[in-house]
């Protein structure tokens, strides 16, 4: 069955109110715009949502899995199932958010390396799909190197990958996306390059309608969000 729907989020992990505490109110409008995104892949007519993210390896969450942000201070309650890393939990978060209504939806989890070249993003993109209408949570950040008090401090570079990559999200452009360089965007610090080329490759062969719910970099990392639609014809 083809993909319906995607929407693309960050994940810091001051998303959370009870990690941001009194920061709370500084990723308000972040918080707001992830929600409507999140909502929208709930609204699609989904059965099956994988959310998808980065970290160091490939990896399939095919077990019980929770959110895990004991490294920011939330404590974990013992003898829980495996923690999921950051991507993951802050889009299981979100999701725990948006789809309480629509528990039927069936919840998959799943990580694609940070370090993967673009074809081995297309060719795990081809392994993903569902025997059922499905939807795609993308989880990734932007360069990390937008401004002297940026975590990677800053980069004359951050901000033209950044522009350009909210273009790509903007208007569904998968040529775009797919032509992100891995060795500029490890540079970058950027966290959502290789989430969003299997993004394209699984989007790839239908008509996109495409909405940017929010673009900034309020700690100096670069944060999109974008809800993608897809469009019968």
């Amino acid at each position: 069955m083809p993909l319906v729907a995607a929407a693309v989020c960050p994940h810091p992990p001051m998303i959370v109110p009870e990690i941001a505490s009194g920061a709370a109110p500084e990723l308000d409008e972040l918080r707001a715009a992830c929600d409507v995104a999140v909502g929208r892949l709930a609204a699609s007519g989904a059965r099956s949502l994988l959310v998808l993210g980065g970290d160091s390896s490939t990896m399939d969450y095919n077990f019980p899995v929770r959110p895990a942000f004991a490294r920011w201070g939330l404590p974990e309650p013992p003898g829980e199932p495996p923690s999921l890393p950051l991507s993951l939990s802050v889009g299981a978060w979100l999701i725990n958010r948006a789809f309480v209504p629509v528990p039927e939806v069936i919840r998959r989890f799943a990580t694609v390396s940070d370090t993967a070249p673009v074809e081995e993003c297309v060719t795990y993109a081809r392994r993903l799909g569902s025997d059922v209408p499905w939807a795609l949570l993308v989880m990734g950040d932007g360069s990390a190197r937008r401004g002297t008090g940026a975590p990677g401090y800053d980069d004359q570079r951050a901000r033209p990958y950044d522009e350009m990559v909210e273009r790509a999200l903007a208007t569904a452009d998968l040529d775009a996306l797919l032509g992100l360089d891995p060795v500029l965007s490890a540079d970058l610090m950027v966290a959502g390059r290789a989430p969003w080329q299997v993004l394209a490759a699984a989007a790839a062969g239908g008509e996109w309608r495409a909405t940017m719910e929010y673009s900034g970099a309020p700690y100096g990392v670069a944060y999109f969000v974008a809800s993608w639609e897809r469009v019968w014809t």
